[in-house]
């Protein structure tokens, strides 16, 4: 059983920065693929992000891509979200998650979640 924990989230004006953490515990990820997914009020959750705990491929979300930067820190069993030059359309809440064998841009895909960081984008 893996337990993640967000935090960093908070208000920031249009073109700031936020860095969001998940430490998991209760296992490593060693093998593991983690994203990170995001919630607006009223709609669907939304993929952010993902790559594999070892590294390799990354793929982000079009409307992320060149702002938002995914990275792990091994030692520390947690995983970032370096986000720049928000936008108000960036405000949500953000999900870590994490998953032993799929990956990928679904969130079904993943087992383990985190309970979520508010990112408040002012404009």
């Amino acid at each position: 059983q893996v337990n993640l924990v967000e935090s960093g989230g908070g208000l920031v004006q249009a073109g700031g920065s936020l860095r969001l953490s998940c430490v998991a515990s209760g296992g490593t990820l060693s093998r593991y693929r983690v994203a990170w997914f995001r919630q607006a009020p009223g709609k669907e959750r939304e993929f952010v992000v993902w790559t594999p705990w070892s590294g390799g491929l990354t793929d982000y979300a079009d409307a992320v891509k060149g702002r938002f930067t995914i990275s792990r820190d091994i030692a520390k069993n947690t995983v970032y979200l370096q986000m720049n030059i928000l936008k108000p359309e960036d405000a949500a809440v953000y999900y870590c998650a994490a998953d032993p064998t799929a990956g990928g841009r679904r969130p079904g895909s993943y087992k383990y979640w985190g309970q979520g960081t508010q990112v408040t984008v002012s404009s």
